[in-house]
């Protein structure tokens, strides 16, 4: 047995028999706010010794599938999750929300037909068209179309062209040498160039209006498609996409060894041609009705207050969305059914949020938030978890470091399970990040990594990568940290209001619209 799973057996009896008391008050820091620990050990001993989160994954994963927002398995997954919240005592509905337009992948191949014949491991982007019911061949170029002016300089190189916009990624053999420091500076050097843009405020407009434009301008010129380079190792592959920037000529994410093969062959001056087929289908819906699974536990004492427990039902769909999110949806379900077999009573609501339409821009979570921006000053927090497959080590204060002491003290009782370290991240690019506006305080737990580099989005995320003690004990971080938020002896002081961003498809220049190929 292992070797803190014994440990937190022994922890839960005494624990669970625990009164309240100044023994279980913990000090944070946060003037009027003081955590209780009174009855973890029973959430502890529901979620190590009696979890039913492995099983639920599987389900989800090798049943359902990927759960790609708009689709019918995206729905079976709402639909499936409600009853598991209502069958573990928990009231749960769904709540809609509109989505922009659905995309369905359909068949697909790619070939490398000069030099040689070589079969491609590529696949369409999301929310990108097909081929147009027919193969197409053409030769790959690579250009530099970073700036209205370096495409202009390379328009007629792109038609009837398959266009790479940059050099092959910097993705390092494992079995080779070690990076060298000078590796590790070209890295952050390329990095960097990829992330660097105007500063001035009227370049950077114009900087992203060229963005929007790009596809459309490459549309135009009559080139075949965009290659992207998937950036993994192994043949794995990358996705991405959004009803909010439907692309107007097929994109292509390409295995990383494809595409450093075609930079390295144009290098030596020969010029790959590749053929392909893509069925792709788009219904462009002005509103397309979308769910978020919404499960609560009632306080008892401060029902109107509310702790929001969270992470994202939908997938891509490469893979079965194991991993992103597949874990953190099961562990929120886990949370939900902890607390509610412990038979202790959270003194203010806590609110399990299966969000969907993360995937294409954390949609479902900013209209939930946009939705209930009233709510806003009555939300003690936002907890979520969407970092992989591995166990919690601790959290993420999100620019909010007053906050130390009131997250050490949620975290001592799990002290045993490695999860209780504190640092002052910034977590970006998951749901907690919609709330942050109206200020209310969200956090994204940290977590072990365990490989989330390669089966994020990729055709290797499947239930096989979950592991069964880690997800056990990132379940049971969660209803701990949720427990404990709702029996605060006080509020959470609330952070900084900003203007919320708006869910808006990309504004495209007028006149690109307007022109066919």
């Amino acid at each position: 047995m292992n070797r803190l799973l014994c440990a937190a057996i022994l922890l839960a009896s005494p624990l669970a028999a625990q009164g309240g008391g100044a023994a279980n008050q913990r000090t944070t820091g946060v003037p009027g706010i003081t955590v209780d620990t009174t009855g973890v050990g029973a959430l502890i001993d529901q979620g190590m010794n009696k979890s039913q989160v492995m099983k639920n994954l599987q389900y989800l994963t090798d049943v359902i599938g990927p759960r790609l927002t708009g689709s019918p398995a995206a729905r079976a997954a709402n639909d499936w999750t409600m009853k598991q919240f209502q069958g573990y005592g928990a009231d749960a509905h769904l709540e809609q929300w509109n989505f922009g337009g659905t995309w369905e992948r359909g068949p697909m191949w790619m070939r490398l037909v000069a030099p040689r014949a070589h079969g491609v491991v590529a696949a369409s982007w999301a929310w990108a068209p097909g081929t147009g019911g027919k193969p197409v061949t053409g030769p790959v170029v690579r250009i530099d179309a970073s700036t209205p002016e370096s495409l202009d300089a390379y328009k007629a190189k792109v038609k009837g062209a398959w266009v790479m916009l940059r050099p092959a990624a910097m993705v390092w053999n494992n079995d080779g040498p070690a990076m060298s420091a000078a590796d590790t500076q070209r890295m952050r050097a390329q990095f960097r160039g990829l992330q660097a843009g105007p500063r001035d405020s009227v370049a950077r407009a114009r900087q992203q209006q060229f963005n929007a434009d790009q596809p459309f301008l490459l549309r135009a010129a009559g080139a075949l498609g965009i290659l992207l380079d998937a950036g993994k190792e192994q043949d794995l592959l990358n996705m991405s996409g959004s009803p909010t920037r439907v692309l107007p000529l097929p994109q292509v994410v390409v295995a990383h060894e494809e595409y450093a093969m075609f930079d390295r062959l144009l290098g030596l001056g020969v010029t790959p041609q590749l053929q392909a087929s893509i069925q792709n289908t788009l219904n462009m819906k002005d509103s397309v009705p979308q769910w978020n699974t919404v499960a609560e536990i009632r306080g008892s004492e401060h029902p109107g207050q509310v702790v929001i427990v969270g992470a994202h039902l939908d997938s891509w769909d490469l893979g079965t969305g194991s991993t992103d999110n597949g874990t953190g949806s099961m562990a929120t379900l886990e949370a939900a059914r902890i607390i509610a077999q412990s038979g202790l009573k959270p003194k203010r609501t806590i609110r399990f949020i299966l969000f969907t339409g993360e995937e294409e821009g954390l949609i479902g979570s900013r209209k939930y938030a946009e939705q209930h921006a009233a709510e806003a000053d009555s939300i003690q927090a936002v907890i979520v978890l969407d970092n992989g497959a591995g166990a919690v080590t601790g959290q993420a204060l999100q620019g909010r470091p007053e906050l130390y002491g009131l997250w050490r003290g949620i975290l001592a009782p799990v002290h045993d399970f490695n999860a209780d370290t504190v640092n002052d991240a910034f977590k970006g690019g998951t749901d907690h990040l919609s709330f942050l506006p109206y200020g209310v305080p969200g956090f994204n737990f940290n977590q072990i990594t365990r490989g989330y580099n390669h089966t994020h989005h990729s055709q290797s995320d499947t239930w096989d990568k979950a592991i069964d003690w880690d997800l056990r004990q990132a379940s049971t971080v969660m209803a701990v940290s949720a427990f404990e938020l709702a029996n605060l002896t006080g509020m959470i002081p609330r952070g900084q209001r900003n203007t919320p961003p708006v869910v808006a498809a990309t504004k495209v220049s007028p006149e690109l619209l307007k022109t066919n190929r």
